[in-house]
């Protein structure tokens, strides 16, 4: 085959494998997103964390009982 055949072939092939890969990115990127957004969902808020001063663990704050 003379080589401009294969150079035109050779840029077909990374055109299609291109557009390929991008379609795939973009399929799992909206995979991730809607998985993300549900556990989002059903975590609702977050706790925050306070560090305990006596060990430096953190742990989740405690609601303040104020009597």
């Amino acid at each position: 085959m003379p080589p401009v055949i294969l150079w035109i072939v050779g840029a077909f092939s990374a055109v299609v494998v291109g557009k390929w890969l991008a379609k795939e990115a973009r399929r799992i990127n909206d995979e991730l997103d809607a998985t993300r957004s549900q556990r989002s969902e059903a975590h609702g808020t977050r706790q925050s964390l306070e560090r305990d001063p006596d060990t430096g663990v953190y742990r989740p704050k405690r609601p303040r009982l104020d009597s």
